[in-house]
């Protein structure tokens, strides 16, 4: 067991620190997480070590990230000091301190890129016999990880709102016009999100084996998706609008150091399975996390009814694992960049109850989930509300707490009409 670390501050888990940023005025600040407060990194900068100053007051991660795990450990290790029940600059530090919520928090991270896997072989299947009956599961599947590039302009820190998208969608005969109008099957995917603190140059692939060394840490993620978008635009290519209107993030960045004591080994594969390729072969292990998704709505919220549960899931039901992402990103020598974000892809289990999205819980609309409150739901209607929640556990350790990742659906904005 990790050993315990007591602050002036009781509420302050100093294992954890996870990094967030939020709104000073006209700037951004970094700050880490104790608790119901935030300490403002760019405020105690003069309390750290001056090769780490430049970074702690710069508006996001980035320049930390890209100094590597041995400045990483350095702030984590200085401020667990500063904030010991002994520390000399205990005065000093709490004035630093914020409520979390008065604050504006932003995203943490300047994001170049943004990957999006499909990583559970339960969510690949399951929406496999929605389209496929006879081959659910397509033959590259246990081969190669797949992903797409996504939008990186458009991914946002939770707790804003999602606009519902308007865009193509299939005739309703064939050969007839495609119709242009908001989607009718607006859906969350509960996902992961991995940012990349080490780069690696163009040309040169990160072997499996350091793979998980290029892990900055990890937040949820909600890939919201348009399926009736979806279904008629990826003919013969992958997704594009249906996707890039937005993707949420939680706003605190978990770093990989305080998962450490969670690691587990990833489920065992089929026996009759193909073992991977030499460059994706490793008994990887995988952090021990948990996630729940929840749904309010305008008539829930109304009669002050709690969030209704819609699935749970674990991490270790991934097919494939981040080193794994990586290690095929980077094969054909793609180069990642300091901020790049990488996504697992919907995490689901292998029970209809741990599906990640509302496409396999729903079975593509045909049969809705019935709400407390008498209201059903194939897909997310305006004024709903989803709530992206996980945490770590392992034996001997305490509870640790991702946070979450929260957003409510507006609605669609009215194009301009054209005068003919």
């Amino acid at each position: 067991m990790r050993p315990t670390q007591k602050s002036w501050l009781p509420e302050a888990n100093t294992f954890h620190l996870p990094y967030g940023a939020f709104e000073v005025e006209d700037t951004q600040h970094l700050c880490v997480a104790l608790g119901a407060h935030l300490l403002d990194l760019h405020a105690a900068a003069d309390l750290l070590p001056p090769t780490l100053k430049a970074v702690c007051q710069a508006p996001v991660l980035n320049p930390l990230m890209s100094l590597g795990p041995k400045a990483w450990t350095l702030l984590r290790e200085s401020l667990t000091r500063l904030l010991s029940a002994n520390s000399p600059n205990r005065k000093k530090a709490e004035a630093a301190l914020h409520s979390i919520a008065g604050a504006t928090l932003v995203k943490p991270v300047l994001i170049p890129n943004y990957t999006d896997f499909y990583a559970s072989i339960h969510h690949a299947t399951r929406v496999g016999r929605l389209f496929r009956p006879n081959q659910p599961l397509l033959p590259n599947y246990k081969h190669v990880p797949i992903g797409y590039h996504g939008r990186a302009s458009s991914i946002i820190p939770g707790g804003f709102p999602i606009i519902r998208p308007t865009g193509q969608t299939r005739p309703a005969t064939e050969g007839a016009q495609p119709n242009f109008e908001p989607t009718k099957a607006l859906d969350y995917e509960l996902e992961l999100a991995l940012y990349i603190g080490q780069p690696n140059p163009l040309g040169t692939p990160i072997p499996i084996a350091k793979a998980s060394q290029h892990i900055f840490g990890v937040s949820l993620l909600n890939d919201w998706s348009a399926r009736d978008l979806q279904s008629w635009e990826s003919q013969p290519l992958g997704p594009f609008l249906s996707k890039s209107f937005s993707t949420s993030v939680s706003p605190w960045i978990t770093p990989m150091a305080a998962l450490e004591p969670y690691m587990v080994p990833m489920h065992s594969r089929p026996k009759d399975d193909p073992k991977p390729l030499k460059y994706l072969a490793s008994r990887t292990q995988i952090p021990n996390v948990n996630l729940e998704v929840s749904i309010t709505t305008e008539t829930m919220r109304a009669n002050r009814l709690p969030p209704f549960s819609l699935s749970q899931s674990s991490l270790r039901d991934l097919y494939w694992s981040p080193a794994q992402l990586i290690a095929h990103h980077t094969s054909n020598g793609c180069n990642l960049q300091t901020g790049d974000m990488l996504a697992t892809g919907t995490i689901s289990g292998p029970a209809d109850s741990s599906a990640g999205c509302l496409l396999e819980l729903t079975r593509n609309g045909a049969e809705p989930i019935k709400l407390p409150t008498g209201e059903v739901r194939s897909f997310l209607s305006d004024g709903d509300e989803i709530i992206l929640r996980a945490h770590a556990k392992a034996p001997g350790q305490p509870r640790l707490d991702l946070g979450e990742c929260r957003a409510a659906i507006l609605p669609a904005r009215r194009w301009p009409t054209v005068s003919r």
